[in-house]
């Protein structure tokens, strides 16, 4: 199983490396033919309007669009990634995948100064609650569809899935939480290889 992490901007490395600690195969990827070898992607946090306008000039986003409509595709998009798999983001028609069946609403907590961490409780994974590192976050105003709220912080959801495409607002990268990770890794891991 391989599990590329989107490295045109923003914080990959980091998830690279959390990839390598729960024994998955992760790859950088910056292009078609590297995304191709993928059996699923995390698409990081970052400047969402600078990487959507990265994967269109590379052809990423057709690529990842094309695969997760007709091979339902796993995908895990982290702050800038929820932005970017969203179907609507308020007040704003950047580029984005617009996979996910949500509404979500860019900086919800902020500028960088207002960082924080909160610790969230994400049932599907476990009791204990996961470490969220909050940095300009997003928040989901809203699912529908087939989408489906896994985690709230302060009535705003956090994190969520629809099928196998996740999205949450915090950085579990930035922590030494993997379980988030091993979550999305399972979800790759039961989806039919369709692959060439």
């Amino acid at each position: 199983m391989k599990i590329g992490v989107l490295a045109l901007q923003g914080d990959f490395r980091e998830h690279l490396e959390m990839l390598g600690r729960i024994g998955v195969e992760g790859l950088p990827i910056r292009t078609v033919e590297e995304f191709a070898r993928t059996d699923g992607l995390i698409i990081p946090g970052g400047e969402s309007t600078t990487v959507g306008k990265l994967m269109a000039r590379y052809g990423l986003d057709s690529a990842i669009t094309g695969r997760a409509l007709k091979e339902g595709f796993p995908i895990y998009g982290t702050c800038a990634g929820l932005i970017l798999l969203a179907k609507r983001i308020v007040g704003s028609d950047q580029a984005r995948l617009g996979l996910m069946d949500v509404t979500v609403e860019r900086n919800a907590y902020g500028r960088q100064v207002d960082s924080f961490e909160a610790e969230i409780n994400v049932p599907a994974i476990g009791d204990t609650p996961v470490q969220g590192v909050f940095i300009r976050a997003p928040v989901i105003r809203e699912v529908s569809g087939s989408a489906e709220a896994l985690a709230r912080f302060e009535d705003h959801i956090v994190l969520a899935r629809q099928g196998n495409l996740l999205a949450g607002s915090f950085h579990p990268e930035l922590t030494d939480d993997d379980r988030v990770h091993r979550y999305f890794a399972d979800i790759v891991s039961r989806t039919p290889k369709a692959r060439a």
